[in-house]
């Protein structure tokens, strides 16, 4: 598929585009627009450090790996709320996350964002796509990423493709957590991501769940933060698969184990209960 590019001449405001996501509770179709979008996209200091408190990590001059989905955010939002684009963005849901650190991300202040949709396929519950999301400077490409999405009640011919990820390294606690109540409030203004569904339980349930649920991306930037050490900062690709939700409030396990510059990983509640399974390895 060939990429109709539209570049902005700044980053989109978010108030509009919720106010649009608000309003589209309908399927409209079943293909995704050709179109892409791309922005520069300064980096803010105050932000990033706020982020870096959320979510654990620590400030050692580079950009945390999962950061840039932050740069991206209101890019992503306008993609998925423009007319072209056929589900509704209020009631996906984040199946997976892979990204990829291609160069280390350091002394970056300023990096172009482009962001699109593709690989639409049949899934059981309905159809899933990824967005794509890349973010380069003036020298390349600097990190990209996919995040699988599915949209219930899609319906696609085709045979459902199933990803599972499966641990091959013995596995070991490595840390411990709370993920108190509001946690997803506190994500929401650094990420922007004010999604009802984590931000309380009155909120949440408007949507069918009994409490609020952590955000995807912030129990993948935390556990990434308790990973410091384990990984290195550039040339590395880290997968994860979503499992059952963390409610609100919660504490966390994360099981991990290294061989290696690869790694996989396990987050589980009491009881076994699986949250995040993963791996991270090096890019060839």
């Amino acid at each position: 598929m060939i990429t109709d590019w539209h570049t902005l001449n700044r980053e989109p405001s978010l108030p509009g585009l919720y106010l649009r996501a608000a309003t589209r509770r309908k399927i409209t179709g079943t293909t995704l627009p050709d179109s892409g979008l791309r922005c520069w996209v300064d980096v803010d200091p105050q932000r990033l450090a706020a982020y870096r408190n959320v979510c654990g990590y620590a400030d050692n001059g580079l950009l945390p790996p999962t950061y840039p989905h932050i740069l991206a955010f209101a890019l992503q939002m306008q993609l998925l709320t423009a007319k072209d684009f056929p589900f509704p963005l209020l009631g996906l849901i984040h199946l997976s996350n892979r990204l990829r650190v291609l160069r280390p991300m350091g002394a970056v202040n300023r990096v172009r964002v482009s962001v699109q949709v593709q690989n639409l396929q049949p899934h059981a519950k309905g159809a899933t796509f990824d967005l794509v999301t890349t973010l380069g400077d003036q020298l390349g490409s600097l990190w990209e990423a996919e995040s699988r999405m599915l949209c219930r009640g899609v319906k696609l011919e085709g045979e459902p493709l199933e990803q599972v990820l499966d641990s091959t390294l013995p596995l070991s606690e490595v840390a411990h957590w709370k993920a108190p109540s509001d946690i997803g409030r506190r994500y929401a203004r650094v990420s922007g991501d004010y999604n009802p569904i984590h931000l309380s339980a009155a909120s949440a349930r408007l949507f069918g769940f009994p409490s609020a649920i952590a955000h995807g991306l912030w129990l993948k930037a935390r556990t990434l933060a308790a990973l410091v050490d384990h990984l290195p900062a550039a040339s590395l690709e880290i997968m994860v698969q979503f499992k059952k939700p963390v409610r609100l409030p919660s504490e966390v396990t994360l099981l991990a184990s290294a061989a290696g510059s690869s790694g996989d990983l396990r987050l589980i509640s009491a009881g076994e209960l699986e949250h995040m399974t993963g791996h991270w390895r090096p890019l060839a």
